[in-house]
């Protein structure tokens, strides 16, 4: 039996966590075929499409998929379902919202934030706050998987598959579109950045994040905070990274003056190198960071900024 991957995208480009997201659900058995729904989207299609391991693209062209609302993707995916033992999604905010929908619909278990495909049947993903991995077997005919896409490497862009057109199902009418208020910010967005430079308590205030953001500009960052300095109303809750705000798998993670509680180790420990610069040298961050220093960040901070510069940066 085939799985149905569910594309992430903004009606222009294919999201980097379908990318992600590709790498295992080729691994889940049988052929990967993509599912684009969206509205004047066939460019994503034809990305999907290049995509290695992907035998086929279902593109669903239709006003009332623009925004991926929950209902009428479900109903979709539940109209596509035969033939497939396993429908995936990353576990973004869209698969999380439409995912538990079509899992219910189809009557069967939802396995969520898969970080391994061990076969098409058994997935590990982590729990307790990332401190441990739990192995899930499943023996029912069909499953609904969401995907941590920062584990999974990106699929090479060298397949040639068929983009056929996929027929849109009942609108159940249960919701629409009113409006959105993205952030707007030149830097990368946080979850697919290759550097990520996060600030947390130790930075007293929201006044000294600039501190961080000159940093960050020089280096191409994203902007990122733990927990505690968003709820401390230093940043905006869309900076947050852990295990309550965005799991984020960076190269590079640099963490200013974050302590290290678990719920944000969870949300960055699977960065490939982390930096911490912490005054307190007993900080649990030391304990999972790749390089540490023990310092006052108001000074370590500017100073780093000055050699960036001297570098060229």
């Amino acid at each position: 039996m085939n799985t149905l991957l569910i594309a992430e995208h903004n009606n222009e480009t294919l999201a980097d966590a379908t990318v992600k997201a590709a790498t295992a659900a080729a691994q889940m058995g049988g052929e990967c075929h993509v599912l684009v729904a969206g509205s004047g989207c066939a460019a994503v299609a034809d990305a999907a499409a290049k995509l290695d391991g992907v035998a086929k693209v279902l593109l669903a062209d239709d006003a009332q998929y623009a925004k991926q609302l929950a209902e009428p993707m479900a109903a979709l995916v539940v109209s596509l379902a035969d033939g497939y033992a396993t429908i995936a999604s990353p576990a973004s905010t869209n698969g999380k919202n439409f995912m538990p929908r079509i899992a219910a619909l189809l009557d069967c278990s939802q396995i969520s934030d898969i970080t391994a495909v061990i076969d098409a049947n058994t997935f590990e993903r982590p729990i307790y706050a990332g401190n441990a991995i739990q192995t899930v077997k499943t023996t029912e005919a069909k499953k609904a998987v969401t995907i941590r896409s920062t584990a999974f490497q990106a699929a090479g862009d060298g397949g040639s598959a068929a983009v056929e057109a996929a027929s849109a199902a009942d609108n159940p009418g249960l919701s629409e579109f009113v409006n959105e208020e993205l952030t707007k910010s030149d830097r990368p967005e946080l979850t697919s950045a290759k550097i990520v430079v996060s600030g947390g308590r130790g930075m007293q205030s929201g006044d000294n994040f600039p501190m961080l953001e000159k940093v960050a500009d020089k280096l191409g960052a994203a902007v990122g905070a733990s927990r505690a300095a968003v709820d401390a109303g230093f940043v905006p809750n869309d900076y947050q990274v852990g295990q309550t705000g965005k799991v984020v798998a960076p190269e590079l993670y640099i963490a200013v003056g974050i302590s290290g509680a678990i719920q944000h180790l969870a949300g960055m420990k699977d960065s490939k190198v982390i930096v911490a610069i912490n005054k307190d040298e007993e900080a649990p961050i030391f304990q999972v960071a790749d390089y540490g220093l023990v310092a006052d960040l108001f000074t370590a901070v500017p100073e780093l900024e000055e050699e960036l510069g001297k570098a060229g940066l």
